[in-house]
């Protein structure tokens, strides 16, 4: 995925009501960057860190940037929840999935389930539908053994509780589901992926019973530069 302007360094000043962030750019200017990420950004809101921004297209729009990405500890980590989902589906696409390999159309965003829609829809003639649901990363720790764990979520998601149940239920009607995890960072310093069930422990039950009934769980970092990000390296998944 490539990012249609080249991005806008700058410094973060602080984030408040969710989805604003104040940041200074290189020429010393303040501006008001519209944040696309309903979590707590635990990690990555640090005042003072570098930042990158996007302008917007739409000159009509009140904040004239996105928040794209945050450097933490010396790697670049996205926190625009908008992209995994792109990201995923460019990947599929590519082949740079193998457990996703062999579906002849990809579809985004169809209805399912109780008044939902699969982030990413894969069908064949040959065998099940496969349905795709996709989260965003951005929460890290140190695990104690030379590196970091990634983990989700960083806040409490009914949400996201909701979505491996409809997943579930595919399983349950024949079909086929996967829980995919984007850690819009560089696989440099992680060593594997886990469930934060002290966040959400909610959650933590939900994936544990969409597991055992046959949801599969799949994890990738990224490549990530001010230019552009792509999926990249599988990232070990410990439940």
């Amino acid at each position: 995925m490539h990012f249609g302007h080249t991005l806008i360094r700058g410094t973060l000043i602080k984030r408040y009501k969710r989805f604003m962030a104040d940041i200074t750019l290189a020429d010393g200017s303040v501006v008001t960057a519209h944040t696309a990420n309903s979590g707590s950004m635990s990690g990555c809101c640090t005042p003072g860190s570098e930042v990158w921004l996007s302008p917007a297209d739409n000159p009509a729009r009140k904040l004239k940037y996105t928040w794209e990405m945050i450097r933490v500890d010396g790697s670049l980590v996205g926190v625009n929840t908008s992209h995994p989902n792109a990201l995923a589906a460019e990947a599929i696409q590519a082949g740079q999935i193998p457990q996703l390999a062999g579906y002849e159309t990809l579809r985004r965003e169809v209805k399912y389930g109780r008044s939902s829609r699969i982030d990413i829809l894969l069908e064949s003639t040959t065998k099940p539908p496969c349905y795709v649901e996709v989260k965003n990363v951005t929460l890290f720790r140190d695990t104690g053994t030379g590196g970091k764990t990634a983990l989700f979520p960083d806040a409490v998601t009914a949400r996201g509780a909701k979505h491996l149940d409809e997943l579930r239920a595919m399983v349950a009607a024949g079909n086929r589901a996967v829980m995919l995890y984007v850690i819009q960072r560089e696989h440099d310093g992680l060593v594997r992926f886990s469930i934060a069930d002290d966040i959400d422990p909610h959650y933590a039950a939900a994936l544990q019973q969409a597991t055992a009934a046959g949801v599969e769980v799949l994890c990738h970092t990224c490549t990530m530069t001010p230019s552009a990000i792509h999926l990249a390296t599988p990232l070990p998944v410990a439940l």
